[in-house]
């Protein structure tokens, strides 16, 4: 007769029933957030300035501005002002001045400003969630000395950025041994649902992924502003990041992280459970398990993506070119490390913790993985073209030497995992053989008595009484356990150790998950590193202003005017030769080499890069040859273009002209 199974409870299967409803809920939140999502540049980056970075003006501005590469988050105390005493000068309320794709922040100074040296320190939040910051200075009247230091630490940095980083390489690992866990007993070895080890596994994930986002979003105020731990007791701060984006991509992590809870509920309860059985089941029972197997990969895919995204929409991939490709390989990217990394790990504990797992199981795996890497590697190829830009970024800039690192450690897992295969084709025919010579050993060899006089020892110690009857001593009681516990440890690893194939497979993974751990701090690192591509359009950017020794430029210029006597050369001489006031002085040759007294000069100033001039400049004759002019202002650093025009007689006139690098 077949038993039949009583059929689960109502609130079991409502639970079951709500999978694929929670599966379209979750489906329709992700293509909302998908596209609300709006494009932008890879890390905000300072544009421009008013007044601009070494400029020296006549008079003090009014306020300060910035403009930005991309919309930047920023508060009260985002930009400060400081004299060269190092006070604070500015009034410290923050203007939006932003319009249209134009993305300007200001502050208002305070009136009466003294000549000198100021300094502008500013800091702000990029679209991709990372910090930025940076300073310059501009001069009233002239450059001064200044007594302001420019703060060593950025913003994101210290013992506050220590333990963001440390909160998001768990949350990383988190989410791969929950995500990967989960897949692995899915996809690969069903009956691992009622393992606890493997339980044990993914509810840590799980633990941890929410712990680490919880720590990130309470830290993120001090990671982003002050620097400092007694900020995460900041409720008006708390309340501004939950504004953002960033906070956002918290908050929807931890809703999908409940969604992930009953998930796991189901997978540990009802449906370990039926997985138990799954030999005993009628037809129907049989379907029923695999509806709710189906569910269940349906709704984790819908969770897991979901999660993902709570990345792609807040970091890189959200910013720069091609986001509506760039984020969907973001999630795929992310499935996949997961699905690989955190599958190997539940591996490992299974070959550690479960002898007996099937031979199956670990070959199913193998493939799972090589379709992971294969997804990984497609992914890869085209996040690394999209945020590098070009083959010099791969090796000058931090994040093309980071991604370089990351690429050589998949190479060694790749590698670890072909070994992995070479012992999964052993671990067949030794299993197979195993199984083969079970029967034939248990009734040639076992120890009957042994196993006799060990039960007896376990019912008399479960009931507190001796083999006689009597009560038992509870010391006594307690070292029989422990020597059974040891016991059946002993026998536990003779039987793991006992299998070559099975020892060498266990070694091979436990190589692959330690390179796995640097690999996830690499790629911890890499997600908060500018991207190569921002870096070269930001050099592209700095490279007007090129600096120069403070030193006199002196330079010689011939000219020939056409006329009579109209051949020379003019020596000018530029002290000290930098941003700021300069004084200039000028000597006319004639073609002998002896000082000529020209009835006309005229010098100008010009920088194309900046659109700034030409700024004439008119000087005094000095003596026969010899003319100069004091207070000649150069308000930028850069390439400047210096204009000479020569006349020597009433009709012969020319114009020679030099470049030369102001610093």
């Amino acid at each position: 007769m077949t038993a039949t199974a009583p059929a689960p409870p109502p609130l079991r299967v409502r639970a079951t029933a709500s999978l694929p409803r929670l599966a379209l809920v979750l489906a329709a939140l992700l293509a909302t957030l998908f596209t609300a999502a709006a494009p932008a540049t890879a890390h905000a980056a300072l544009t421009a300035s008013d007044p601009q970075d070494g400029a020296v003006v006549a008079t003090a501005p009014a306020q300060v501005t910035l403009s930005f590469s991309e919309e930047v988050a920023m508060g009260d105390d985002s930009i400060r002002v400081m004299d060269p005493q190092g006070k604070r000068v500015d009034t410290g309320e923050l203007r939006n001045m932003c319009s249209g794709s134009v993305i300007r922040y200001g502050t208002a100074l305070h009136t009466g400003l003294p000549d000198g040296t100021y300094t502008v320190a500013w800091q702000a939040v990029s679209a991709d969630s990372h910090p930025v910051s940076g300073a310059f200075t501009f001069s009233v009247g002239a450059p001064s000395a200044t007594s302001v230091s420019l703060p060593t630490q950025k913003v994101g940095g210290g013992p506050v950025g220590i333990a963001y980083g440390i909160a998001r390489y768990a949350a990383y690992a988190g989410f791969t041994i929950l995500v990967g866990g989960s897949a692995f007993i899915l996809l690969c070895w069903r009956r691992g649902s009622g393992v606890r080890p493997l339980q044990k596994l993914v509810v840590r994930g799980w633990v941890t992924l929410t712990a680490a986002t919880l720590a990130m979003l309470v830290l993120r105020t001090p990671y982003t502003g002050s620097g400092k731990f007694a900020d995460v007791f900041d409720f008006d701060g708390l309340k501004a990041v939950l504004e953002t984006k960033t906070g956002a991509s918290f908050v929807s992590r931890l809703l999908l992280l409940g969604a992930a809870a009953l998930f796991i509920a189901v997978l540990f309860g009802a449906y370990a459970r039926r997985q138990k059985n799954v030999g005993e089941q009628s037809p129907e029972q049989s379907k029923d398990t695999s509806d709710l197997a189906f569910g269940l990969g349906i709704g984790g895919t819908v969770v897991a993506a979901g999660i993902a995204a709570t990345w792609a929409l807040a970091e890189h991939a959200s910013t720069g070119i091609q986001t509506g490709i760039a984020m969907p390989a973001d999630i795929l990217h992310l499935l996949a490390v997961a699905t690989w990394l955190g599958g190997l790990a539940a591996l490992l504990v299974a070959l550690r913790k479960v002898p007996d797992i099937e031979r199956e199981a670990v070959q199913r795996f193998s493939r799972v993985a090589f379709i992971s890497v294969l997804v990984l590697a497609a992914t890869g190829v085209y996040q690394s073209w999209r945020q590098l830009g070009s083959w010099s970024a791969l090796t000058g800039t931090s994040y093309g030497r980071l991604l370089l690192i990351k690429v050589a450690l998949v190479a060694v897992l790749v590698g670890i995992a072909y070994l992995s295969r070479k012992w999964t084709a052993r671990l067949a025919d030794v299993t197979a053989q195993d199984r083969a010579a079970e029967p034939a050993t248990v009734g040639a060899g076992g120890d009957v008595s042994r196993e006799t006089t060990t039960a007896g020892t376990t019912r008399g110690t479960a009931t507190g009484k001796d083999a006689t009857g009597a009560e038992a001593d509870p010391k006594r009681a307690a070292q029989l356990a422990r020597q059974r516990a040891a016991r059946e440890k002993a026998l536990e690893n003779q039987v793991r150790d006992a299998d070559p194939g099975r020892s060498g497979l266990r070694r091979s993974v436990l190589a692959e998950a330690a390179v796995a751990v640097v690999l996830l701090a690499v790629t911890t690192v890499l997600t908060s590193t500018e991207p190569g591509r921002a870096v070269e359009q930001e050099a592209g950017r700095g490279t007007a202003s090129t600096a120069v020794p403070n030193r006199p430029i002196k330079i010689t210029l011939p000219y020939d005017t056409g006329g009579q006597n109209g051949k020379g050369t003019v020596r000018l001489e530029l002290d000290p030769g930098r941003v700021g006031a300069n004084t200039l002085h000028l000597w006319a040759d004639g073609a002998d080499g002896k000082p000529v007294d020209l009835p006309e000069v005229k010098i100008s100033f010009t920088l194309p890069a900046q659109q700034i001039g030409p700024l004439p400049v008119a000087p005094d004759r000095d003596a026969p040859g010899h003319w100069s002019a004091s207070g000649v202002q150069l308000p930028l650093a850069g390439e400047w273009r210096i204009d000479v025009t020569v006349r020597t007689s009433d009709i012969d006139q020319t114009t020679v002209q030099k470049n030369v690098k102001i610093g």
